[in-house]
C-alpha cells in the first residue's frame, strides 16, 4: 500500500475514534484534560506506528488497550513520584447546578478508586464494553474483570455515600 493511502486510512480512523478515546481518557483521569490529551496522543502515536499491522484487525480495541495501559503505567509512575491531585484540578469550571454537583461527586469518587478499578468501570459502564472485550483490553481474565468490577462498584458506592451534600455541608458555606 502506498504511503498516501495509509495516511488517508489512518486519518479516517482518527476522525472516527478520537472523540471516543478522549472521552475514555477524561473518565480515566477524572477530568484532568492535560493528562487525558497526553494519553490519547500516546495511543494515537502507537496506533499510527503499527497501522500497517492493525488496520484490518480493528484499530479501536488496540487503541483502547494502549490508552488504558498508558493510564495504568502513568498511575504506577505517579505512585513512585507522588503528586498531590486535588478536586480543584477540574472543579473551578463547573457551577453548583445539581447535575454538575453530581458530576463533581462522581469525579471525586473516581479519583479515590485504584487505577485498575477505575479503568474497569470506565470500560464496562461508560464505554459499554462486554466482559470479554474488557479482559482483552486489560490483558487479564474475564473473572478478574468481574471481580474488579464488583469491588470497584462497592467502593464507588461507599465513596458516594461519604460525599457531603453541598446544599447542607457547612464546609461549603451553603445553607
Amino acid at each position: 500500500m502506498r504511503g498516501g493511502d495509509r495516511e488517508a486510512e489512518f486519518r479516517e480512523y482518527l476522525i472516527a475514534d478520537r472523540t471516543r478515546l478522549m472521552r475514555t481518557a477524561m473518565l480515566l483521569t477524572a477530568g484532568d484534560v492535560h493528562t487525558a490529551e497526553d494519553l490519547v496522543q500516546t495511543a494515537c502515536t502507537r496506533v499510527y506506528v503499527h497501522w500497517h499491522r492493525i488496520r484490518h484487525e480493528g484499530a479501536g480495541p488496540y487503541a483502547h488497550r494502549i490508552l488504558v495501559n498508558a493510564f495504568l503505567d502513568e498511575r504506577r509512575w505517579a505512585g513512585r513520584h507522588p503528586e498531590v491531585v486535588t478536586a480543584e484540578t477540574f472543579e473551578p469550571r463547573l457551577s453548583e447546578e445539581p447535575d454538575q454537583v453530581d458530576t463533581l461527586a462522581v469525579r471525586r469518587a473516581l479519583l479515590d478508586l485504584a487505577p485498575r478499578q477505575r479503568a474497569v468501570l470506565v470500560l464496562r459502564y461508560f464505554e459499554d464494553l462486554d466482559v470479554a472485550t474488557c479482559a482483552r483490553i486489560l490483558e487479564c481474565t474475564e473473572g478478574t474483570v468481574k471481580s474488579q468490577t464488583a469491588k470497584a462498584l462497592k467502593r464507588l458506592k461507599d465513596l458516594m455515600a461519604e460525599e457531603p451534600d453541598p446544599a447542607t455541608d457547612p464546609a461549603t458555606g451553603s445553607s
